[in-house]
């Protein structure tokens, strides 16, 4: 587990030349590391690596379902009818989406926080739905990715191998 700070990509070369996420991990001889989904340049938080590309494509897959949790800042304040489409789904342009759950957080001046769960990693889904009902995200952080969290203690920049019961669970979830 790696916990990904803003700035990074998670692509191993960029021809701009920002830091990727592999630059922060140790050199493997005779493989590679695979990201179990992708957080995107501005979105923090726990990023998986395997380098078992079978277990990454599985624990990515759709059927397998695996929650992916968030925190989110948003700008702005979201009624009733918001929250509802949220949960219930919107269709954006690559299909059908929502949020399996969805909490309201505390409110700071024109910001609220909020944790909000989905069942799959499209592109910048959470983005795109909060953008759907009129919400601008200013600060996304994915704590969880099945029954993975991100330790608190593990700060942006580092990692640490899973325990063998966390990727027992991990391969369990998606077999």
């Amino acid at each position: 587990m790696y916990h990904k700070p803003v700035g990074e990509i998670c692509t191993r070369r960029d021809p701009g030349g920002r830091p990727t996420v592999f630059q922060s991990l140790p050199r493997l001889k005779g493989c590679r590391w695979v990201t179990v989904g992708r957080l995107d340049v501005q979105t923090t938080g726990l990023l998986l690596l395997t380098t078992d590309g079978e277990l990454a494509n599985q624990l990515m897959h759709p059927s397998s379902e695996l929650e992916r949790e968030y925190s989110v800042r948003a700008l702005g304040q979201l009624g009733d009818k918001q929250l509802s489409r949220l949960k219930s789904g919107l269709t954006l342009e690559d299909g059908l989406a929502r949020f399996t759950e969805l909490e309201v957080g505390a409110e700071r001046g024109a910001n609220r926080s909020y944790r909000v769960t989905v069942c799959e990693g499209r592109n910048r889904i959470v983005r795109r739905l909060f953008e759907a009902v009129g919400c601008k995200v200013n600060r996304l952080m994915r704590v969880r990715y099945g029954g993975v969290e991100l330790p608190r203690d593990l700060r942006p920049g580092q990692y640490r191998d899973l325990s063998d019961s966390q990727l027992s669970q991990l391969r369990a979830a998606c077999s």
